[in-house]
């Protein structure tokens, strides 16, 4: 219980993360600590009063300077404010040349210095640099190792060879880190991203065709309403009924279960274009076998924008609902077309509903083609005729 504790009050740093608080902070300036365990040789040989006093106190503030360059290196190379690269190079210059000044003027003992330059050139350096860099400094320890007369200087190459290139391992596997996470960061924009347009299109798709049925009715119950009340009544309560199912759909959008069907929209379709009296001509039962779910919704949404332009924009007369099966160089699909005598509304582009429509036709591998005929508008959506089941037992 008490290890759980603590390591609930310690919690470990993210790697290839800069400290952003004290609790942070306090993991790194641990691990940096550990590599201190090098200096106990020259603070031994300080303590020890072999030297002189002048050489005792130049060896102290020696040692002062080349901890504080280290430190001030490596922490700095964690955090946003990163010291310049030319910067980094010259104080790591300085770092090589306390090192040979001070294991040459004060004995073998200070040899260890050199782990900790091959350490800051590994962390700090470019790759490049430092995979030259750490064999200079192990060969600049061999050669004061063996003026002052240190026959061990050569197991300690291994050492700085090694530590030096783990450290560049280490770095590596930081900033591989830092992509990866900022990776996963944009993965997850993205989904956010693709959620929201889901959502717009829903609501646009949604909204755009039951506020148009609502208008509709609204007004002809407000011609109804003088000679007529009974049938305004009608009216009255047929509005009710879309407004209710209207909120149960934008509930469904939201939630992300919203997936219409083609045999209902068709059936609202004659309801909305009759409303807006507009003759129309639809399909007695769309024939939907190996459709996928994803097809028929589709093409559910196709019709639905299409017979909202024709009630809002094109100011037709007549219009016609075909669904048939046919057979492309791509493989069967099933065509939808929609065509009306109107004028086919306002602009030339395409508007928010058609491009979110070829968003979503395109997600289920079809197609949509829209554009003014001789004798009015017509839009046609393809999906494929195909459901994945079907396809693999094909195969």
């Amino acid at each position: 219980m008490r290890q759980g504790r603590a390591a609930d009050e310690l919690p470990l740093m993210p790697l290839g993360r800069s400290p952003r608080s004290r609790r942070e902070l306090l993991p790194k300036v641990l691990w940096i600590g550990v590599w201190l365990v090098f200096l106990s040789p020259p603070v031994h040989d300080l303590a020890s009063g072999h030297h002189t006093t002048g050489g005792t106190l130049a060896g102290w503030l020696g040692l002062a300077a080349f901890v504080g360059i280290y430190l001030t290196v490596v922490f700095r190379n964690m955090s946003r404010s990163a010291l310049p690269p030319r910067l980094v190079g010259a104080l790591i210059a300085v770092l090589g040349a306390l090192a040979v000044l001070l294991s040459l003027t004060l004995g073998s003992h200070w040899l260890g210095l050199f782990v900790y330059v091959s350490v800051a050139c590994g962390a700090t350096l470019p790759l490049r640099a430092a995979y030259w860099t750490i064999p200079v400094t192990a060969g600049a320890m061999t050669l004061v190792g063996l003026h002052v007369g240190e026959d061990e200087a050569l197991d300690l190459v291994i050492l700085v060879l090694l530590i030096g290139f783990a450290m560049t391992g280490v770095r590596q596997l930081v900033r591989t880190t830092v992509e990866l996470r900022q990776a996963r960061a944009t993965v997850a924009q993205l989904a956010a991203n693709e959620e929201r347009l889901r959502l717009a299109r829903d609501l646009h798709d949604l909204l755009g065709h039951s506020l148009s049925l609502i208008t509709l009715k609204s007004e002809l119950a407000g011609r109804m309403l003088p000679a007529h009340p009974d049938k305004a009544a009608q009216q009255v309560a047929d509005i009710e009924q879309v407004s209710r199912q209207a909120l149960v759909d934008v509930r469904e959008a939201v939630t992300g279960y919203r997936r219409p069907r083609l045999a209902d929209e068709l059936a609202g379709t004659q309801v909305a274009l009759t409303a807006a009296g507009i003759s129309v001509e639809t399909p007695a039962e769309p024939d939907l076998e190996g459709i996928g779910e994803d097809s028929e919704s589709a093409l559910a949404w196709a019709l639905r924008e299409a017979v909202t332009n024709v009630v809002r924009h094109s100011g037709a007369r007549r219009c016609t609902v075909d669904l048939v099966r046919r057979q492309t160089l791509d493989g069967p699909v099933l065509e939808l077309s929609v065509e009306d005598n109107g004028s086919g509304g306002p602009g030339a582009g395409a508007g928010n509903g058609l491009t979110g429509l070829t968003e979503r036709l395109e997600k289920a591998g079809g197609s949509l083609d829209a554009g003014r005929t001789r004798h009015g508008f017509r839009l046609v959506a393809r999906v494929p005729a195909n459901a994945p089941a079907d396809v693999g037992s094909g195969a």
